[in-house]
């Protein structure tokens, strides 16, 4: 499936954008995929329910790409609120209280965590993920300074897309489960 023109992008307004997401989510997840496919197209680590989208969306709607009714790609957002949501993401909550971001504190800043993006196989290599992140900027450039996300370098595909689109490496770990990579994006005129 080729689109014929570029999908929209635009905030989360109904439930049955919120079950696409799930339905895209559990299509990508690093325990769904082949290693090869992920390697060579990337993968998801966390799995949400609708409860905890519906949360997280009640406090800042995460952002989507579609073509018609059919989703192209998801980037949620997870204001520093949502923590308590998802609990196996709080040791992430908790670094990021201790990291500094552009010669200041990260907990001085407005931020959210980029909860995760994931793009339609059919969508992927055509602006989806860059679009994604404009939208991003666009919708809440005036509410946040940056949004902060953990990509594991393994995961090779996101590492380069995220870094294509402005991110920074603030810091790099090892966890049980992987080496991440501690990203951020400035929102904001003043930290783009």
């Amino acid at each position: 499936m080729t689109p014929s023109t570029p999908p929209r992008t635009c905030l989360v307004t109904r439930r049955e954008e919120l079950e696409q997401i799930l339905q895209l989510q559990a299509a990508n997840l690093r325990d769904h995929v082949s290693p090869e496919q992920a390697a060579r197209q990337g993968f998801v680590t966390v799995a949400h329910t609708l409860d905890v989208l519906e949360k997280m969306h009640a406090l800042a709607p995460s952002v989507i790409a579609k073509e018609g009714e059919t989703l192209a790609g998801y980037a949620l957002v997870m204001p520093v609120e949502a923590r308590a949501f998802v609990p196996i993401l709080e040791p992430m909550f908790r670094l990021m209280e201790t990291l500094s971001w552009r010669g200041r504190p990260l907990r001085e800043s407005r931020y959210y965590v980029m909860g995760q993006v994931c793009v339609a196989e059919a969508y992927r290599g055509q602006g989806v993920f860059d679009a994604l992140y404009r939208e991003h900027q666009t919708s809440y450039g005036g509410r946040f300074d940056c949004t902060v996300t953990e990509v594991a370098t393994r995961n090779t595909r996101s590492m380069r897309a995220h870094a294509r689109v402005g991110f920074e490496i603030i810091k790099t770990y090892r966890d049980a489960t992987d080496e991440w990579a501690v990203m951020v994006l400035g929102l904001s005129e003043g930290t783009r």
